[in-house]
């Protein structure tokens, strides 16, 4: 190859690098109640999205041309954090401090459920295969099951679980932060398999299954993607920038997958089934990108914690 080849192709390559970077567009909208802290996101059944305010015991709802309204939970200083849309057409949430489910029709009417033991510190929240909301107690050490009628089991597992999906095999698989593994418990409540993330205090945080068949999660201390087969067995992939602290995953529409990188990195993340990674800083510094999840308009939602506002980031894809 001659060099004037040489260089044009070098050329020609930088400019393919920017104009991919330059196909993300990021949109943000500010919410209404200061110092809100959104923590969870997700798509709900009228086309619109729904989030949690963490300190301001609110659920928001925004929709794809960025109007928000808010709903007050009425139990003070609940903590709201992780938000899923259920089987039933209406929103279900967890309240940390609250210590109780709650579920917010699409009109904005709250029912609460409060959990039997004190302090138990609900925290995550998925649809099960089974039809019912499972979450998580991260001080009881169980793994919760609440259906849509409100009827409440309760499964002690050995170690406190962090978050948790419905995995490819039909369980529920989740994290347990503190203990660096990943576990999986039945829909009948029994803990069959656990196993350790081969990254010693990686903290593996959110988990999902991806669009691979593999369950696929962050690790938070070691700035790690990580995938899981059913059978145990792990590929990490780490982050370029170094302190990113990955927090939460999702499965694109791109058949790709999105995280935020929370603290040190400020940015969201994309990195494909095969390990590539893509990073996308949010244009309000240390707005603290929490939650990611895909929208009905096939673009990402995400929240910024710090920040106080709802973002939106195209695929470009």
């Amino acid at each position: 190859m001659r060099s004037g080849e040489r260089f044009f192709l070098t050329i020609a390559a930088s400019l393919l690098s920017v104009t991919a970077s330059l196909a993300q567009t990021f949109t943000e909208y500010a919410i209404p109640t200061s110092a809100s802290h959104p923590f969870a996101i997700t798509p709900g059944p009228d086309g619109a999205l729904w989030f949690t305010e963490m300190k301001g015991n609110r659920i928001g709802r925004i929709t794809t041309a960025g109007a928000i309204t808010e709903y007050r939970i009425p139990t003070a200083n609940s903590a709201p954090v992780w938000i899923v849309a259920g089987p039933d057409g209406a929103l279900w949430f967890t309240e940390k401090t609250g210590n109780k489910i709650g579920r917010i029709t699409t009109a904005g009417v709250i029912t609460e459920y409060p959990l039997p033991t004190p302090d138990s510190s609900p925290w995550d929240i998925t649809n099960g295969p089974d039809g019912a909301l499972w979450f998580t107690e991260k001080h009881n050490v169980k793994i919760g099951r609440l259906t849509t009628s409100g009827m409440l089991t309760e499964y002690p597992i050995p170690l406190a679980p962090w978050d948790l999906t419905t995995g490819p095999d039909g369980a529920i698989w989740y994290t347990e932060w503190r203990y660096n593994q990943v576990a999986r418990i039945t829909i009948g409540g029994v803990v069959t398999d656990r196993y350790t993330v081969p990254t010693a205090n990686s903290h593996p945080d959110v988990i999902i299954t991806g669009p691979d068949g593999n369950l696929w999660f962050t690790e938070e201390i070691a700035d790690k993607i990580a995938s899981v087969t059913t059978a145990g067995a792990f590929t990490e992939y780490p982050v370029p920038t170094p302190n990113s602290n990955p927090g939460a995953i999702t499965a694109g529409p791109d058949g790709a997958l999105w995280f935020t990188e929370h603290t040190g990195g400020g940015k969201i993340g994309r990195i494909t089934t095969s390990g590539a990674i893509s990073e996308y800083p949010v244009p309000t510094p240390n707005s603290e990108p929490m939650v990611v999840e895909p929208g009905p308009d096939g673009a990402l939602w995400f929240t910024e914690y710090s920040g106080d506002k709802i973002g939106r980031i195209t695929t470009g894809r």
